[in-house]
């Protein structure tokens, strides 16, 4: 073959070789081309996008509470203390009613008890309980008494308590009811308990307590008495007055309506006394340690001769009776009771005005006392003999009550 013809043939050669050389790199890059773009495709289509190594701490420091702040917005001062001033009045509102529903409950699971177990109550009230507690009454005045003190009971049932049918109708009409209170002997049944039992029998006043009868039980008797009367009736206002004290029962009456609307009511002649620590004299407090230094006084409180409570603190110390302590003297002891609570305590000096000429000279000034009495005998002194000069000049009319609108 001569030279010619043999570098033809290399030419032809090597140029084929270049073309499926080149033909061979493009599929190669198309190929890869596709195989990449399939690849990147796969984590798209299942929406799974991976977060960056930055996103990933920025998500973990929100996370954490470390995220970027945002602008604060500025508040008027006195506007947020008076929405947090709202609040609380709310709050202390709320408290208030839910602490009056628990006492009315407690008030009324209480009375239920009494008429399912039979409460010390007297014939006439026991007879009529059950029409008794559909009625709401102003008022329940007890008044203290003892065996001894016959002669008093009747000077009251011949001045200012109504007897008979003017009892029933003061009930009915203007809803008062007027009881003597008084417990029972230390043996039970005696002679003492059935003269009791007589002359109920024949007036029809009285109320018996579960509680036997002696002076140094009177605070134990206060406690006793406001039990017994919240579970027997449902009134505005429970009353305690004493045996020799003279009382004008309208002006009483409208006395406390003005404090109706008012919640948990303590109303009497406030004073405050000093604390005895001296054995064998009056009033003497055995306790008198827990009120401070010797000379120290009382905390105010109402007088014993006559004061009256609203109905939810007759229920609270109807509730807690077995755990409210008892010192030595009656009023002492419901102020006791009081002073830590949200009580309103009122203080009215028309409770204890003097015998004549001081309730005299009162009525005819238009300013009718409710309650008279001496304040050198705590009562009004000789009462069985004098309290008919007392009512006499310093009583209100006959016909008031029958007029008062209560």
């Amino acid at each position: 073959m001569s030279p010619k013809i043999k570098g033809e043939n290399l030419y032809s050669r090597s140029f084929v070789s270049r073309r499926w050389t080149f033909l061979l790199c493009f599929a190669s890059f198309c190929f890869g081309i596709f195989f990449t773009d399939r690849m990147w495709n796969i984590p798209e289509s299942n929406d799974m996008a991976r977060p960056s190594v930055t996103e990933a701490e920025r998500l973990k420091l929100i996370s954490e509470g470390c995220g970027p702040k945002t602008k604060e917005v500025k508040r008027d001062p006195q506007a947020l203390f008076g929405q947090v001033s709202k609040t609380h009045n709310a709050i202390q509102t709320l408290d208030k009613t839910i602490s009056s529903l628990e006492m009315e409950l407690a008030a009324a699971r209480s009375a239920q008890e009494s008429l399912t177990n039979g409460a010390p109550v007297s014939n006439d009230v026991e007879n009529k309980q059950l029409v008794v507690k559909k009625r709401r009454y102003l008022m329940v005045v007890g008044i203290n008494t003892a065996f001894s003190s016959r002669k008093r009971r009747d000077s009251i049932r011949t001045t200012w308590m109504p007897q008979g049918e003017k009892r029933k109708k003061l009930e009915e009409e203007k809803g008062i009811i007027i009881r003597f209170v008084i417990g029972h002997s230390a043996t039970a049944g005696g002679i003492l308990d059935r003269s009791i039992e007589a002359e109920d029998k024949k007036h029809g006043d009285f109320m018996r307590l579960d509680h036997v009868e002696g002076y140094l039980e009177l605070s134990g008797k206060t406690k006793t008495y406001f039990s017994t009367a919240v579970s027997m009736w449902d009134a505005d206002f429970y009353v305690k007055v004493d045996d020799d004290v003279h009382v004008n029962i309208a002006t009483l009456g409208e006395t406390l309506v003005r404090h109706r609307k008012k919640r948990r009511v303590y109303i009497g002649c406030m004073k405050s006394g000093p604390v005895l620590s001296q054995k064998g004299v009056r009033y003497h407090e055995p306790e008198y340690w827990k009120f401070g230094e010797n000379g120290n006084k009382y905390f105010r409180h109402a007088t014993g001769q006559l004061y009256a409570i609203s109905r939810d603190l007759a229920s609270y110390i109807s509730i807690n009776q077995h755990v409210l302590h008892k010192y030595a003297n009656e009023d002492v002891t419901l102020g006791a009771w009081f002073i830590g609570l949200d009580v309103t305590h009122i203080d009215d000096r028309r409770l204890c005005c003097g015998t004549p000429p001081d309730c005299e000279w009162k009525a005819q000034a238009g300013n009718i006392c409710v309650a008279s009495f001496d304040w050198t005998c705590s009562g009004i002194c000789r009462s069985a003999d004098r309290i008919k000069e007392v009512h006499r000049r310093c009583g209100e009319p006959e016909n008031a009550i029958w007029k008062a609108t209560f």
